[in-house]
């Protein structure tokens, strides 16, 4: 595997009474913010046990990363410990055939019982521990921009349209960021749209599952689609949005050459780590819809142990200690905070950046937030991502995307064997 990271973390295994040394290998996606995460953590885990040694290594995010964890479970050949995503993607890994269960870990009850609901199985087995925060799916924006224009952070969809034709007749900055360089981001207008469907349709999420709802033929479902389109077609993007990366996409906005990027608020980080001097330059904003105004909510990723581990024992010791107070808040401590802390007693610091205080007020507002539709449903049809590249890039349109993500989604629910379809 390329771009091997080595951090030398060294921990105590006790074992039957004995002192062994091992080696534990982990796999992390290739952002620096996850990478910096895992070196925190396994730096705090050595501090209290000086025998064992972790090798860091990194792996493509989106489809690719997709495949090649599914690749490594299906063969036996996964790192001993690795992350991935909870919700649909994490249940189509099979869990109860790949995974080590996590439930007798010590600290297990110190884990957000929402959490742990996106990382359980049918019979009731946890399987994950967080190493994020809880993140909102919406639009990170440039406040200086905002304030030398005199715009209004916008509530619908007319109001952000307006905002795009104020900074692109004004300035020379781009209205819409987008980075298909990451694929996967091309799919913030889609996603993050859920809670605008929600508003429209508090049944949708059953009803999809169910194979009573589809994307194409349920008008705030498409909304997210079309919505990339109009962007698209109003020329709002940035040149080199084909190219662009996330960590393009987040220094775009941080230093003002871009105004508006849709992104998960977990992004913060790359701007702590990469233009600290800028990070309150950075405000947030939940995607705007046609109606009430609330915030799609992700529940963070996971740390997990494939079955074909050697040293399942300590792994789970180390999940243990990620799962305390004090292995939380030593990525806290690395990293900031992004957003909530799913870990009981790890808390985020008084003076967090901008687009993190303005995140919170959804989650202290009663009915202002909802679950992304991964969370809700299990399936997630994995083309959506080549399909919203489609869209963000006017090779096909909205409605023949939606249908083709319908189909998508289809198979997986049968894959699943889902009931209905």
């Amino acid at each position: 595997m390329t771009n091997r990271l080595t951090t030398t973390a060294l921990a105590l295994l006790m074992t039957s009474g004995a002192v062994s040394a091992q080696e534990l290998t982990v796999l992390v996606d290739n952002n620096p913010v996850n990478v910096a995460a895992f070196e925190a953590v396994t730096e705090a885990y050595t501090a209290q046990n000086p025998d064992v040694t972790f090798s860091i290594e990194v792996r493509p995010a989106g489809t690719e990363g997709d495949n090649l964890v599914k690749t490594l479970l299906a063969t036996g050949e996964m790192a001993d410990i690795f992350s991935y995503n909870s919700g649909s993607l994490f249940q189509a890994l099979r869990p109860s055939r790949t995974l080590v269960p996590i439930n007798d870990i010590e600290n297990i009850g110190n884990l957000n019982e929402a959490f742990l609901s996106t990382v359980q199985d049918d019979d009731g087995n946890y399987y994950g521990v967080p190493y994020e925060a809880a993140m909102g799916g919406g639009i990170f924006y440039h406040v200086p921009t905002y304030e030398e224009l005199g715009l209004e952070v916008p509530t619908t969809w007319e109001e952000f349209m307006a905002n795009n034709a104020v900074i692109a007749e004004q300035t020379d900055k781009t209205p819409v960021i987008q980075t298909y360089g990451d694929t996967w981001t091309s799919q913030l207008f889609v996603l993050a749209d859920y809670f605008n469907i929600q508003a429209a349709d508090p049944e949708f999420a059953g009803k999809y599952t169910a194979n009573q709802a589809k994307y194409a033929t349920t008008p705030a479902a498409m909304a997210g689609f079309a919505r990339l389109q109009e962007t698209y077609e109003a020329g709002y993007f940035n040149e080199d949005f084909g190219a662009a990366t996330l960590e393009d996409g987040m220094r775009m906005v941080a230093t003002g050459e871009g105004v508006h990027y849709p992104m998960l608020t977990f992004a913060i980080g790359t701007i702590q780590q990469n233009n600290p001097d800028e990070i309150n330059d950075v405000g947030f904003f939940a995607q705007p819809g046609d109606g009430t105004n609330g915030l799609t909510v992700w529940m963070p990723a996971a740390t997990y142990i494939p079955q074909s581990s050697e040293h399942i024992d300590v792994a789970k010791d180390f999940l243990n200690f990620m799962a305390s107070a004090e292995g939380c808040q030593a990525i806290v401590d690395r990293n900031g905070a992004t957003g909530p802390m799913l870990v009981s007693g790890c808390e985020i610091p008084a003076d967090v950046p901008r687009a993190v205080s303005d995140m919170l007020p959804y989650f202290e507002t009663e009915g202002a937030t909802a679950p992304a539709l991964e969370f809700l449903s299990p399936i997630k049809g994995p083309a959506l991502q080549q399909l919203t590249v489609e869209v963000g890039t006017g090779i096909r349109d909205a409605a023949s995307a939606a249908a083709l993500y319908d189909e998508d989604v289809a198979k997986q629910a049968r894959q699943l064997g889902l009931e209905g379809w």
